[in-house]
């Protein structure tokens, strides 16, 4: 599992992760926004299934 996401790529990731946790954990968007575990995750990886699979990366060389 090499890392394919760049550090811009990560950062937003890790925000929008945050923000539909805590909009979810407001009860503003309901608990489809726990869905946000999954961008957050990917950014503390660094590492993203569809980048993989579609064979792109955005991670500076």
């Amino acid at each position: 599992m090499d890392v394919n996401m760049g550090g811009r790529d990560r950062l937003i990731r890790a925000l929008v992760g945050v923000a539909m946790i805590g909009l979810a954990m407001a009860d503003i968007i309901g608990p489809w926004g726990w869905i946000g575990i999954v961008p957050l995750v990917s950014a503390a990886l660094g590492w993203c299934p569809i980048y993989m699979a579609a064979g792109l990366s955005t991670r500076e060389h």
